[in-house]
């Protein structure tokens, strides 16, 4: 798929929970929300227009703002980006598209959760990673 289509991009990002402080994990979105921007905020930039397929947890954190409204304004003010973010959430049960993030995300789980690389190595030249409080 990667190969027939040069401008699909696979951005995956992981975190190594127990170094994060608690006082950042006291509101887990808040940290989801802000990996979200660190993996794809830097390619949405570069687009006039994205639609954004996330699941519907990404909605509110509890301080209230959505992750479109946190990464709208990285784009606008952060990025001095003009790009206008379209927002559907849906469910996975009814897009393809995130089921195929979840089986990515599973792949990833096990590559750093189990330490088992096989079925990972089928993609890892694709993937574009990031990792987070592993040091």
């Amino acid at each position: 798929m990667c190969a027939k289509h040069p401008d699909i991009h696979l951005h995956v990002i992981t975190v190594k929970k127990e170094r994060v402080e608690a006082h950042i994990r006291s509101d887990c979105n808040k940290l989801y929300n802000y990996m979200i921007r660190l993996c794809v905020l830097d390619c949405m930039a570069k687009q006039d227009q994205v639609s954004f397929i996330p699941d519907p947890r990404s909605i509110k954190v509890q301080s209230g703002n959505s992750l479109h409204d946190y990464l709208q304004m990285e784009l606008w003010f952060t990025l001095k980006a003009k790009t206008r973010l379209i927002t559907t959430p849906l469910d996975s049960k009814n897009c393809l598209g995130i089921q195929f993030a979840d089986m990515l995300a599973g792949l990833v789980k096990q590559r750093f959760e189990d330490r088992y690389f096989d079925y990972i190595r089928v993609c890892i030249r694709r993937l574009k990673l990031k990792k987070l409080f592993f040091s």
